[in-house]
């Protein structure tokens, strides 16, 4: 998402992170549904015998302009065959899904036998400006929802605009820290990390990864991930 909030809008975004943007001066988003190739929505399990790993996310993690096995948590999922751990990754990626959207959809996400869950959203909150105390709010709902379940959880940061300024950049990156520290869950600080701006791993709108860029994600999230599953 760093790409996106390099490369910016085509339009002016608010001038502050609290004010709700107009239809006219929203900023573009990572996950606008006409784009070709956007992946549908993930239909809601019928809680799988298999034991798996639910990739709760938005259009980074559905894969927006890539093939569905392309995105990372089809890569992550070719990695544990490899490795002969036979554990089912779940895509739970929409496109255009903030934080209260994953909330919304996080009780049936949870479904079955979930030993992992990858908590990837926050991307379309930073690019919208919303609230970061919202946002926070959110995540810890799914987080606890999660552990009702007893389903560890890895959190994965994002990056928020630099145009909402320093001060919303500032709080929006803390908030994941604020969020791993205080329930005690393992935290990727940054999804994108080594990604964002590299043109080769970014399509052409500079914001959604490549398959290269899909596939570097997953090699991003391997050793957290494989560390804990095997606890």
């Amino acid at each position: 998402m760093l790409a996106a909030i390099s490369c910016g809008g085509s339009e002016a975004p608010p001038s502050a992170p609290n004010s709700q943007p107009d239809a006219a001066g929203k900023p573009s988003a990572p996950d606008a549904p006409n784009t070709p190739n956007a992946p549908n929505a993930p239909n809601a399990p019928n809680a799988p015998s298999a034991p798996r790993i639910v990739a709760l996310g938005d259009s980074l993690t559905a894969g927006l302009g890539i093939p569905r096995e392309d995105a990372y948590p089809a890569v992550l999922q070719r990695k544990l065959r490899e490795a002969g751990i036979a554990l089912e990754v779940v895509n739970a990626g929409v496109s255009g899904d903030t934080t209260a959207d994953g909330l919304r959809r996080a009780n049936w996400a949870l479904e079955g036998d979930v030993r992992l869950m990858i908590l990837a959203l926050g991307a379309n909150d930073g690019l919208r400006g919303l609230p970061p105390a919202q946002m926070k709010s959110n995540l810890q709902s799914i987080i606890h929802r999660a552990r009702q379940r007893a389903i560890p959880v890895l959190l994965v940061g994002m990056e928020a605009p630099p145009n909402y300024g320093e001060q919303y950049a500032s709080a929006f990156r803390q908030i994941f820290q604020d969020l791993a520290r205080e329930n005690k869950v393992t935290f990727v600080p940054f999804l994108l990390e080594g990604i964002a701006g590299v043109p080769n791993f970014n399509q052409s709108d500079g914001i959604h990864p490549t398959s290269a860029g899909a596939a570097r994600i997953a090699d991003h999230l391997w050793p957290a991930v494989e560390t804990m599953i095997g606890k």
